[in-house]
């Protein structure tokens, strides 16, 4: 697979399927976040999501395109983050069996959520022996939801975009963080067919480079993330979201992680909307770009999750002081 095959119409249905079990999250102009950067900015609060982000949509999306019989024989997936989270929620919802693999170092807060939401959950050394027997449970007959690498899941996450785009028509520049691609490239592909001439930003972290890895070898490659952005540490892209990355992007921006925890406390101060760093680094990334944009640019930030521990927060921004 080296070509995105994933289409408007492919979204725009999506969008008619899931209608109805996903929230249409608001989108509106940020007089706090427009000043700082300079430029008006307008914010896709996909953080108020049920679930607590982005991620129900396409999993909602998958699943509802399967036949009774396949929606039987049960879920396995592999995910420590806002993935397992979702299939776990669609899965309780439609009354779904959902094994979920998760790695040891998964935070409590995550597997608390998903064993709540009514997902088993399985842990595993590390991610790689976690897709293995996802492959495992695939062939005794489970059905493989992959986090990212599936058209379907795609065009869900995609109708994101149409909303934001429908929300905030004159959109001119909009930044979307990258995990292993499939928000991103859903998202983009709504926008980029609504408005060919919008400019979409991708964003990761230093210790998370999954894109930019793989751009720069032609490739996926498998990477070992560091970053506490642990919702944006997929070990490896596929090609199906390369290729959304080199048709969609004008590039991708790297922040570092001790900006992005400052940033999620400021969103919450100034926004009163708690946010993981995964959707945080949008505006960290907006920050370094703003001033080089017209001055009529109207920026877009994709505020896409809110499954954060404020014990966590708590850590990491005392880890901040103390560095």
């Amino acid at each position: 697979m080296t070509t995105f095959d994933v289409t408007l119409a492919d979204i725009e249905a999506a969008r008619s399927r899931i209608a109805g079990r996903v929230r249409r999250t608001p989108a509106f102009d940020s007089a706090e976040v427009s000043a700082r950067l300079g430029r008006r900015t307008a914010l896709k609060m996909e953080a108020l999501q049920l679930a607590g982000s982005f991620k129900v949509r396409g999993v909602f999306n998958k699943v509802m395109t399967l036949s009774e019989e396949e929606r039987r024989r049960g879920l396995v997936t592999v995910s420590g983050g806002n993935h397992a989270i979702a299939v776990a929620r669609v899965a309780g919802t439609l009354g779904l069996d959902a094994l979920v693999l998760m790695p040891k170092v998964t935070p409590r807060f995550n597997v608390d959520l998903a064993t709540k939401y009514g997902a088993r959950i399985e842990l595993c050394d590390d991610a790689a022996e976690a897709f293995a027997k996802a492959e495992d449970y695939q062939r005794q007959g489970r059905l493989f939801v992959h986090p990212y690498d599936d058209p379907a899941i795609i065009a869900g996450h995609g109708t994101l975009g149409l909303e934001f785009i429908e929300d905030i028509p004159d959109l001119t520049h909009v930044f979307v963080s990258i995990g292993g691609g499939g928000m991103m490239s859903g998202v983009a592909a709504a926008l980029k067919a609504k408005r060919p001439s919008l400019t979409v930003y991708g964003v990761e972290t230093v210790g998370a480079p999954t894109m930019t890895e793989a751009l720069k070898a032609g490739e996926p490659v498998t990477i070992r993330p560091t970053s506490i952005a642990r919702t944006l540490g997929a070990p490896f892209a596929t090609h199906r979201t390369v290729a959304g990355a080199k048709l969609f992007l004008k590039e991708i921006l790297l922040v570092e992680d001790e900006p992005v925890i400052a940033d999620v406390s400021w969103l919450l101060q100034k926004e009163k909307l708690l946010c993981e760093p995964a959707a945080a680094c949008v505006l960290t990334a907006a920050e370094t770009i703003a001033p080089s944009l017209p001055d009529d640019s109207v920026i877009g930030l994709v505020v896409c999750g809110s499954n954060l521990a404020l014990d966590d927060l708590d850590g990491w921004r005392q880890a901040t002081k103390g560095a």
